[in-house]
């Protein structure tokens, strides 16, 4: 049986022969065309433009004689010798250049009659002779030759002409020719290419859709498909090789199978005694492997669809997970509450993309944990408990202890002397400083509990700026420090509490002026960003060293080698309850010894 390679030389090699017989016919009729073209070009048209420069030469002679009979001035013998000298130059070329029957003795007869026309021409151009002697002279001898000798390079002139019209015919015929020949040529090829292509459809697409066919098989999990070769051909012997492997793949198959049954049950046998609750989701949502306790307080059985749990933030969490390729955690304060046998809990889910395998997109599933924070939770509002009630015991006392130094100071029980108004007067700025201590501890308190209610209200960003510097601007003009607001005026909206944020305003104003130089400055901005609105405040300080700047917003943390008198490390925490309140974000930039920007973004 014939192979399909021979099939394919064949079919080929039928095109490639008659490819190249036109090639050939194509290069002889190119060639052809190309010398008749050079005949045209070559040939005839240097004895045309020979013609034509004999012509222009006699006329310009014959212009100067007549010159010279009127007296004027630009006639002149040498003229009529550079005339002479360029008729003679395009005469040589004519005598150079004969191709044509006759053309040699019409140009013999010019050179003859030229030679005469040249001996007449110097007795017509004596100015010794009389001025009518001249003149017949002229129209009895030079006019007729020169008449004769420009019809003779006419003529010369007509017969190229001719011959070149003759040959362009000849190069259109062969142009002609060369186009049928070209088009026979084509069409027999177009005939063997769709004879080649009739039987390619038995020799190759027909089997080849059988093997698609067998593939999209194989892919859907048919892996007991067997093919029927049919031939012994290449195509023939891929079919076996289709067969054999679909064989290994089913040995393959079978051990991956068994693989990942036990996999499987490895897996669930140490999710079982996993104390947290667990759960794998594959690409779809569904859940692949839970832990007992995911199963049992969370409803997460093995094949259960996310969407369907019953909780709104499962979803969200899954795909933000797959779609940033990170851990990525709920929003908010992050805590789930869960009712579990009559008993309060609180979770923090987390969910973790399992990384594609190499060489594919994607997640292959996601690790969904859910923490037990419930004893970091009641700890937390143990601790708020216990600084609220420790808070307002202390602000009884601390306000009699106020009264009592200030009524001691105005001298109203008795006169005091110097060093015991000195001391009242110290006692009075720590009592003065605790009781700031105090209300920091007490709004801190406030926000986390979620007891500060918000009164949320549109607000133009440049009344916040304003409201917000007002209450500095004279402390910072007592201190040589410049203020400088840049807010432009039609930036959008924003929901806000002028009231807390004249709160943060006020932290972050006296925090920038309390660092800046005499004669420094402070610069307040506001600009639009696709997350709301940032309003920053830059001082011009000493700056923060790089290893703090992640910790100032935390409560009680204070930047080694501060002032006593800058408080607890409260006012930045405060700020950050504020605006995570407000759905915003906090940060700042600093670099040392260039001062320190910190930042807040409102949501517009």
């Amino acid at each position: 049986m014939t192979s399909l390679r021979h099939k394919l030389a064949l079919g080929f090699g039928g095109l490639m022969a008659i490819i190249a017989v036109m090639a050939l016919l194509t290069v002889q009729q190119i060639d052809r065309l190309g010398n008749a073209i050079d005949v045209i070009l070559k040939q005839n048209y240097r004895s045309v433009t020979a013609s034509q420069a004999m012509k222009e030469s006699l006329e310009n002679m014959n212009r100067d004689m007549l010159f010279s009979f009127t007296g004027r001035h630009e006639a002149g013998p040498h003229n009529i010798v550079d005339s002479e000298r360029r008729f003679r130059k395009a005469l040589a070329v004519e005598h150079g250049n004969i191709t044509l029957p006759g053309e040699k003795e019409k140009a013999d007869r010019i050179a003859e009659l030229f030679d005469r026309f040249v001996a007449a021409l110097h007795g017509v151009m004596d100015d010794s002779m009389p001025i009518e002697q001249r003149r017949e002279a002229y129209f009895r001898t030079l006019l007729p030759l020169l008449t004769e000798i420009s019809s003779l390079a006419q003529q010369i002139l007509d017969m190229n002409q001719a011959n070149m019209n003759q040959a362009n015919e000849a190069a259109r015929l062969l142009a002609a020719s060369a186009h049928n020949r070209i088009l026979a040529a084509i069409i027999a090829c177009a005939a063997v290419a769709l004879l080649f292509s009739y039987q390619s459809r038995k020799w190759i697409l027909k089997p080849i859709a059988r093997l698609i066919d067998s593939a999209n098989e194989i892919r859907n999990g048919n892996l007991e498909l067997v093919i029927d070769t049919g031939s012994n051909d290449e195509i023939g012997q891929l079919s076996e090789a289709f067969n054999s492997m679909a064989s290994t793949l089913r040995q393959v198959r079978r051990r991956d199978d068994e693989k990942l049954h036990r996999t499987r049950q490895a897996t669930q046998e140490v999710m079982n005694i996993l104390p947290t609750a667990i759960a794998i989701f594959d690409p779809e949502g569904r859940v692949d492997v839970a832990t007992q306790s995911a199963i049992r307080f969370f409803g997460m059985k093995p094949g259960s669809d996310a969407g369907s749990l019953g909780y709104t933030w499962l979803p969200d969490l899954l795909r933000r997970a797959a779609q940033e390729g990170r851990a990525v955690e709920t929003e908010g304060s992050g805590y789930i509450q869960k009712f579990i046998e009559n008993r309060e809990f609180f979770f923090r889910p987390a969910a973790v993309p399992i990384p594609p395998l190499p060489d594919s997109n994607g997640v292959t599933g996601t690790v969904l944990l859910l923490h037990d924070m419930t004893q970091a939770h009641e700890q937390k509002e143990l601790k708020r408990g216990v600084v609220s009630t420790v808070s307002h015991q202390l602000r009884t006392p601390l306000t009699s202890l106020r009264m009592a130094i200030h009524l001691l100071l105005e001298q109203r029980i008795g006169n005091l002397n110097d060093k015991q108004a000195e001391l009242l007067q110290t006692a009075g700025e720590d009592s003065d400083r605790l009781a700031d201590i105090l209300d920091d501890l007490l709004d801190l308190n406030r926000i986390e509990s979620g007891r500060a209610r918000l009164n949320l209200q549109q607000q133009r960003p440049d009344t916040l700026v304003g409201a917000g510097i007002e209450p500095f601007a004279a402390e910072a003009r007592d201190k040589g420090i410049s203020l400088l607001v840049d807010v432009p005026p039609d930036l959008p909206g924003v929901n806000a509490d002028i009231s807390s944020i004249g709160h943060v305003f006020a932290n972050l104003l006296s925090n920038a002026i309390r660092y800046s130089p005499r004669g420094g400055t402070i610069a307040v901005r506001a600009e639009a960003e696709l997350s709301g609105i940032r309003f920053s405040v830059t001082d011009s300080g000493e700056g923060i060293s790089p290893e703090y700047l992640k910790h100032l917003f935390d409560q009680f943390f204070r930047v080694p080698g501060q002032d006593e008198s800058s408080g607890i490390g409260l006012g930045l925490s405060i700020v950050k309850e504020i605006i995570t309140a407000h759905g915003g974000t906090v940060g700042v930039e600093s670099t040392r010894g260039k001062g320190s920007t910190f930042h807040f973004t409102l949501p517009s």
